[in-house]
C-alpha cells in the first residue's frame, strides 16, 4: 500500500470559498480568455479576456439570479452546454448559490437528458441554445421538478415564464444584489465540506448512467492536491478544450482557481490546431486521441512529401523516442537525465530538422501536457517527449474527482500514470484491481445505495475496476479494465487495450480499433480509419475523388492496413496476434453512442452494431 501525506488540511470547506479567496487575492489579474466571433462574421476569432474581478461580478449575478428563481442550497441546476466561458461562469454561479451542478453532455439525446434531469431532480436547466432547449421541451411532461430553462445563446427563441436568457438571469441577480449585497458571501459562508457540489452522470456502456455525487470537499481537495504537484504555475497559460461535463475538464477549473493562472477556453475540437499558434499555451490537458491525431497528421504529411523528407522524419522520430527512453531510464537509475554525447548530437540535428517545427505548430511554448481518460501508447509518448513536449500521463475516474495519479514534471515515466496525489492512498488487490482511498473519493451514487456498496467499502476503499501494477517507488501502470480482460477459448487472457494502443502507435491511419477474442480461438479487430489521413493517402494513390466508404473498401487500402497489422503482430505473443480484421465503413461517433464524449470506445455498443462483421471473421472456424 502506498500512502502520501496531505498538505491540504487548510483547504476551505468549498470550491466556492476558494473562488472568493482567489478573487480577493488577485482581482485585477487575467483569469480567462475566450474567442469572440468578428463583428462582420468573417475572419478569425478575436480573443477577449476577463480578470478575476470581472469574472466574479458575472458569477455573483448568476448566483443571485438563481436564488431569485427559488433555488435552495444543494438543489440541482443542470448545465447542458459545450465547453465555453459561460459554462465555467454558470458552474461557479451555481456553486456560489449553494446549489449543485448536474452536468449534461450536449450530445446526449432527449431520452437520456430527460432521465438525468429527472433522476437528479434538477430545478433549473442552463442550456446552450435552442437545440438543448428543444430536448427539455419535448420531455417537459416527464420533468415535474424543472421550473425554468436559462438560455446562454437565445438566438431564435422567445422568452417566456419557462424560458429566460442568461443575460436576463444576470440582470435579475444584479437587481437582487443591489438590495442584498452580502447575499453571496452569506451563501458561500454557509456551505459545508460535505455539501453536494456536482452530480456527474457516468457515460456507462450499458444501462442507465449513474449519478456520481461529488461534494465541495472533493473539489477543494483536488484543487489543493493538484496545485501541490507544481505542474502548473501562476505564469502559465492553459488551453482548455476538454468537455466540462466530463470530470477531467471539470477538475481543471478547480485547479485553475487555486493556482491563479490564465485559462484560454474553447471547446471546439476542430479549432485546436488553429487556436494553438494564436493562444500559444504553456500547458494543455488532453485525451490520447488528440496526441494520436497530431502524430498521425505529421507522419502522413511527411509520407506525402516522400523521398528524403519522409526518411528524415522517420529518422528524427526514432531519435526522439531513443532520447526520451534513454534519458528517462538514466534519471530513474542515477537521478540524472543526461545521455551520451553521440545521442545528444543526433538529437540536436533531429530537433533542428523536425522537432522544432512540431513545437511551433503547437504554439511554440508548450511546457507540459497531461494526458488522461485512456492509455497513451508509449511509442507516441516517447516521440512527443523526445521532441520537447513532455506528455505526463495521469489517472483517475469520475468517482475519484478525476485525478488520483499523475506523473511528476521531473522523473516522469512514459507508460505509467505516475504517483498518487498527496493524500491519496492506493493498494493492489489480490486479483490485480486498483483500490483507492482519500479525500477525492465520491460520496456515492445518487439514489443507488446498493450500487455504491458494490464499489465503496465501509472503510473508504474504492474499487476502480481497473487492473494495474505498482512499482516499489509508487509509480502505477494500468494494464486493463478488470471487466475488459478477455479470455480466449484456449484459456489465454488478453488485455485488448494494450494491443489496441500498440496498433495506434504503429499505424498512422487508424482512428479507433476494437480487438475481439473472448471465448474465441483467435483474435480479430474492427478498425476505423482517420478520415483526413486516409483520404490524403487515397489522393496520392489513384483514388482521387472517392468517398471515405469507397476508400476503406478498396483492395489497396485493405492491403495497406494489413501491412500495419503484420507489423503489430511481429511484436505480440502468438495468442495476442490479430488473425483477421475488417475496416469499418465510417469512424465511430459520439452521437451514435459508440464512443463517449471523452473518446473512449463503448465496446458492447460497437460489437452489437458490427456483430455481422465479427461473425463473418469467425465463420467456418472451429471453436475450442
Amino acid at each position: 500500500m502506498h500512502n502520501t501525506q496531505t498538505p491540504t488540511g487548510d483547504r476551505p470547506p468549498s470550491v466556492a470559498g476558494l473562488f472568493l479567496e482567489r478573487v480577493a487575492l488577485t482581482p485585477d489579474a487575467e483569469a480567462y480568455r475566450y474567442p469572440a466571433p468578428p463583428s462582420g462574421g468573417e475572419g478569425p476569432d478575436a480573443w477577449k479576456s476577463l480578470t478575476w474581478a470581472q469574472a466574479a461580478e458575472r458569477v455573483h449575478d448568476i448566483a443571485a439570479g438563481l436564488i431569485e428563481l427559488g433555488v435552495r442550497p444543494e438543489e440541482r441546476v443542470a448545465l447542458a452546454s459545450s465547453t465555453r466561458i459561460d459554462w465555467i461562469l454558470a458552474d461557479l454561479g451555481i456553486m456560489c448559490a449553494g446549489a449543485a451542478t448536474t452536468t449534461v453532455y450536449p450530445q446526449t439525446n432527449a431520452d437520456e437528458s430527460a432521465y438525468i434531469l429527472s433522476d437528479s431532480g434538477s430545478r433549473v436547466l442552463i442550456a446552450e441554445d435552442a437545440a438543448q432547449l428543444a430536448k427539455a421541451v419535448e420531455k417537459r411532461g416527464e420533468l415535474p421538478a424543472l421550473t425554468h430553462v436559462v438560455l446562454i445563446d437565445p438566438a431564435g427563441v422567445e422568452s417566456s415564464d419557462f424560458v429566460l436568457t442568461l443575460a436576463d438571469l444576470e440582470a435579475r441577480g444584479a437587481a437582487r444584489l443591489e438590495k442584498d449585497p452580502d447575499l453571496i458571501k452569506e451563501r458561500v459562508g454557509a456551505i459545508t465540506r460535505d455539501q453536494l457540489a456536482t452530480l456527474i452522470y457516468t457515460s456507462g456502456t450499458t444501462g442507465r448512467p449513474k449519478g456520481v455525487r461529488l461534494p465541495h470537499d472533493n473539489w477543494a481537495y483536488m484543487a489543493k492536491a493538484t496545485a501541490a504537484t507544481r505542474l502548473l504555475r501562476a505564469t502559465d497559460v492553459e488551453y482548455l478544450w476538454l468537455p466540462l461535463s466530463h470530470v477531467f475538464g471539470k477538475a481543471l477549473t478547480s485547479t485553475h482557481i487555486e493556482v491563479g493562472h490564465v485559462i484560454a477556453v474553447d471547446g471546439r475540437a476542430d479549432r485546436i490546431t488553429e487556436n494553438l499558434p494564436v493562444v500559444r499555451p504553456t500547458y494543455m490537458a488532453a485525451v490520447p486521441r488528440i496526441f494520436e491525431k497530431v502524430y498521425n497528421g505529421v507522419a502522413a504529411k511527411a509520407r506525402a512529401a516522400g523521398g528524403a523528407k519522409f526518411r528524415i522524419f522517420r529518422w528524427a522520430a526514432g531519435v526522439a523516442r531513443e532520447y526520451a527512453e534513454v534519458s528517462q531510464d538514466n534519471f530513474r537509475n542515477s537521478g540524472s537525465a543526461s545521455v551520451s554525447a553521440g545521442l545528444s548530437v543526433k538529437h540536436a540535428v533531429a530537433d533542428r530538422l523536425v522537432h522544432a517545427k512540431l513545437r511551433q505548430a503547437l504554439g511554440g511554448r508548450l511546457r507540459v501536457c497531461v494526458s488522461g481518460s485512456a492509455s497513451l501508447a508509449p511509442e507516441i509518448g516517447y516521440f512527443f517527449s523526445g521532441a520537447g513536449i513532455r506528455i505526463l500521463e495521469g489517472y483517475g475516474l469520475t468517482e475519484s474527482s478525476a485525478a488520483a495519479f499523475v506523473n511528476p514534471a521531473d522523473g516522469y515515466r512514459t507508460g505509467t500514470v505516475g504517483r498518487p496525489l498527496p493524500g491519496t492512498e492506493v493498494r493492489i488487490a489480490d486479483d490485480g484491481e486498483i483500490l483507492l482511498r482519500g479525500p477525492g473519493i465520491m460520496e456515492g451514487y445518487h439514489g443507488l445505495p446498493e450500487k455504491t456498496a458494490e464499489v465503496l467499502e465501509a472503510d473508504g476503499w474504492f474499487h476502480t475496476g481497473d487492473i494495474g501494477e505498482l512499482s516499489n517507488d509508487g509509480y502505477l501502470r494500468i494494464t486493463d479494465r478488470k471487466k475488459d480482460l478477455i479470455k480466449t477459448s484456449g484459456g489465454k487472457y488478453i488485455a485488448p487495450a494494450e494491443v489496441e494502443g500498440q496498433f495506434k502507435a504503429v499505424c498512422p491511419y487508424v482512428s479507433n480499433i476494437l480487438v475481439h477474442g473472448a471465448d474465441r480461438n483467435f483474435c480479430t479487430a474492427l478498425i476505423a480509419l482517420d478520415g483526413p489521413s486516409i483520404l490524403q493517402w487515397a489522393r496520392e494513390n489513384g483514388l482521387e475523388g472517392t468517398s471515405y466508404e469507397e476508400v476503406v473498401a478498396a483492395p489497396g487500402t485493405v492491403e495497406l492496413i494489413d501491412g500495419y497489422v503484420r507489423q503489430l503482430n511481429a511484436g505480440l505473443q502468438r495468442w495476442q496476434t490479430i488473425r483477421k480484421f475488417r475496416l469499418l465503413p465510417r469512424d465511430l461517433e459520439v452521437d451514435r453512442g459508440e464512443i463517449t464524449p471523452s473518446l473512449k470506445v463503448k465496446r458492447p455498443v460497437v460489437e452489437h452494431a458490427y456483430r455481422h462483421l465479427i461473425d463473418e471473421m469467425y465463420q467456418g472456424t472451429r471453436e475450442g
